[in-house]
């Protein structure tokens, strides 16, 4: 093992690997045919396996002393989340109603989870109405979840992996059991935030966004027609389901009682390579939950926090199979929270 004080920081280039999905979705949307699939194969078999060839990261790297590469990439990716969206809408205008329409759809909701929504929650940590926040409320939009931000920000964070907070899976619980009650939920919070603040109806930001989103939708529907609207509507519900997953397997049966303290055993960490270079780090989880203030290229791993039997990728395979996901992770979870969990 190499000293702490010897160690560099990781090139910053490998977290530009995380583009080329979000490019393989565009130039299939683009050229048609079974390129459509690319987004859909590339998270289902060829990503869980790089997160095998890679392994995980065993030594921690110092943060680069500059953040303008990372920050500078959060825009490409919300640029190309844009490009993914209209080339998709091209397609469903050529291959209306055929396979590859709902295949670009799958795809384009790949990189709609990763371009659109990792980097809109990235995006939605920073300071209110500023640049960046506004890129991450478009890529939001892009998906039908302007909610998210709020729910996120007010709720998730206060309340995580207690029982007050709909965006943490109860050990025992199934993913598709958890996104049927996570979605409605998170909705209910979110508006409930403003609500309590005395804003009701169309005064309430989150009344507001249903809206927004709707007049997108019926835009798109009147302009493009049927096609194109379900293929959108396709790529956001795919999207909103790949993030439910992942506050599915960040959380899951790490309770914690309301008012404990909040520390890194409560949420899930996995150091595999591939998910930490195309996934903004988002899996060092627990160290975005204990200071959420920390951009992505900063986070760094805890030594003792529970983890993941795989990287994100490679986790969906166990979470979609109900009983193989329990048999390999409530195991996992430490013996103080598991003898203590509400199931």
């Amino acid at each position: 093992m190499i000293p702490d004080q010897q160690l560099k920081p990781e090139p910053w280039g490998l977290h530009l690997l995380g583009l080329g999905p979000v490019l393989a979705v565009i130039g299939g949307n683009v050229v048609g045919g079974a390129w459509v699939l690319s987004g859909i194969v590339y998270m289902l078999v060829i990503a869980p396996i790089l997160d095998l060839a890679f392994g995980k990261a065993t030594q921690p790297r110092p943060p680069r002393a500059s953040g303008r590469p990372f920050e500078a990439l959060l825009y490409v990716h919300a640029a190309l989340q844009f490009a993914a969206v209209c080339t998709l809408l091209y397609r469903a205008g050529l291959d209306a109603g055929h396979w590859t329409m709902w295949g670009g759809a799958l795809s384009t909701g790949v990189s709609s989870g990763v371009s659109g929504i990792i980097v809109a929650h990235e995006l939605g940590h920073r300071k209110p109405r500023s640049l960046g926040w506004w890129i991450g409320r478009l890529n939001l939009l892009s998906v039908l979840y302007l909610h998210f931000t709020t729910e996120h920000n007010h709720t998730h964070h206060r309340h995580v992996s207690t029982t007050i907070d709909p965006a943490s899976a109860r050990r025992g619980e199934s993913l598709w059991a958890f996104v049927i009650r996570t979605i409605p939920s998170q909705f209910q919070d979110a508006a409930q935030v403003h609500a309590i603040r005395g804003k009701t109806g169309l005064q309430n930001p989150v009344h507001r966004g249903a809206v927004v989103q709707i007049v997108v939708v019926a835009g798109i529907w009147s302009v493009m027609g049927i096609s194109a609207v379900s293929a959108f509507l396709a790529q956001a519900l795919f999207a909103i389901f790949l993030l439910e997953y992942i506050n599915y397997i960040r959380h899951y049966g790490l309770h914690r009682e309301v008012g404990e303290r909040q520390t890194e055993m409560h949420s899930w960490q996995s150091e595999e390579r591939w998910s930490r270079w195309t996934l903004l780090e988002l899996t060092r989880h627990p160290a975005h939950h204990l200071k959420a203030s920390v951009p992505f290229w900063e986070l760094k791993p805890y030594p003792n926090a529970p983890t993941l039997p795989t990287g994100y990728y490679g986790c969906f395979w166990l979470a979609v199979v109900p009983p193989l996901w329990r048999r390999m992770v409530d195991g996992r979870i430490p013996s103080e929270i598991r003898n203590s969990a509400v199931d």
